[in-house]
């Protein structure tokens, strides 16, 4: 399995913790949406940007 999806299942197991707590916390469903749309997108940004390989000079 590649770093980047590792870093992802990582990022997705970590979203889902979360969401899962925000539900039991009793925070509205479309605002746990929002903050699981915009962590996916952080996830994402941060798993190309750590395992991007560098371009030689």
């Amino acid at each position: 399995m590649s770093s980047f999806a590792l870093y992802l299942v990582g990022m997705v197991i970590a979203i889902v913790g979360l969401a899962y707590g925000a539900h039991l916390a009793h925070v509205p469903d479309h605002w746990i949406v929002v903050g699981v749309v915009v962590a996916v997108g952080l996830g994402i940004v941060g798993a190309v940007r750590s395992t991007r390989f560098r371009d030689p000079p």
